[in-house]
């Protein structure tokens, strides 16, 4: 009888080791996965508070007008364009 018991005790042991590892391991996991989250959750909180910021820059006309002349050939009637080019690269050989 005592060795029967001596015996489910040891059993019950193994089980109970054998969950704890099983745990350890699906809690690795998820630690892990959560860090993740939790960079991308960061990210995401940079790019949305650049974007506000674009949203905020691109609200003015001026600044919209200024891009659109940086980007494109883009001018008022008014206005006149220069285009410089930059002097060829002369080479000299001795």
């Amino acid at each position: 009888m005592k060795n029967l018991i001596n015996i489910l005790l040891i059993i019950a042991i193994i089980f109970l080791g054998w969950q704890f590892i099983n745990l350890y391991i699906k809690n690795a996991a998820l630690q892990k996965s959560s860090d993740k989250l939790e960079a991308d959750i960061l990210n995401l909180k940079i790019e949305n508070k650049n974007l506000d910021s674009d949203i905020n820059y691109y609200a003015n006309p001026e600044n919209q007008e200024k891009e659109l002349k940086s980007k494109t050939n883009y001018r008022d009637s008014d206005e006149k364009m220069i285009i410089i080019i930059p002097p060829a690269a002369t080479t000299t050989n001795q």
